[in-house]
């Protein structure tokens, strides 16, 4: 991360979830080139709603990787400056249709009324950046990794889910041993 300014404010220290818990109400779908037509009209409508400032912007997720099976969500990640501005994004944003969700130390989540789209907003340097980035491209890469991927979505999916979270969390051990291959490809 970028040498911490002393004019900056703090972050915030709580989870604050809008609009509480939600199960989980969607399924996995068979890939869909169109996933990277709702990413791309994002990603314009996001520069747009953001014009002037410097931001980086990648589609992340299962439908940001062809071939994979994935809820129809579209995942986008947004690199700002500095994350406790949030007159700076948030507010041009939630200005142009989407409704914040989650605001959470280092990180916020704005999405579309209809919940098809989800943008994760990080400050630059982040590792939830180079986090997500790495699984995208492991998973765009490797077919054996893929396939575990998916099969784990599969499986957790069959069983019911009180939280959205719950499931996501309960994806994590193979999240995180598909990034250790990843990293140990990486650096070899």
């Amino acid at each position: 991360m970028d040498i911490p300014d002393s004019s900056r404010r703090p972050d915030v220290t709580t989870v604050e979830i809008v609009g509480g818990a939600e199960a989980p109400r969607i399924g996995l779908h068979s890939p869909d080139h169109r996933w990277v037509d709702i990413f791309t009209e994002h990603r314009a409508r996001i520069r747009k709603a953001l014009a002037g400032q410097r931001i980086e912007i990648e589609h992340i997720g299962s439908t940001s990787v062809p071939g994979l099976a994935a809820k129809p969500i579209v995942d986008i990640v947004v690199v700002v400056d500095d994350i406790t501005a949030e007159e700076d994004y948030l507010d041009p944003l939630i200005a142009t249709g989407y409704d914040l969700r989650v605001r959470e130390p280092g990180h916020r989540l704005v999405r579309t009324p209809t919940r098809d789209v989800h943008v994760h907003l990080y400050e630059r340097g982040a590792p939830a950046i180079d986090a997500y980035l790495l699984l995208r491209d492991r998973l765009r890469t490797d077919a054996g990794d893929r396939a575990l991927y998916e099969s784990t979505k599969r499986a957790l999916l069959s069983k019911p889910w009180v939280d959205m979270n719950d499931y996501a969390d309960a994806k994590t051990d193979v999240i995180v041993a598909i990034k250790e291959r990843a990293r140990a490809e990486r650096n070899e």
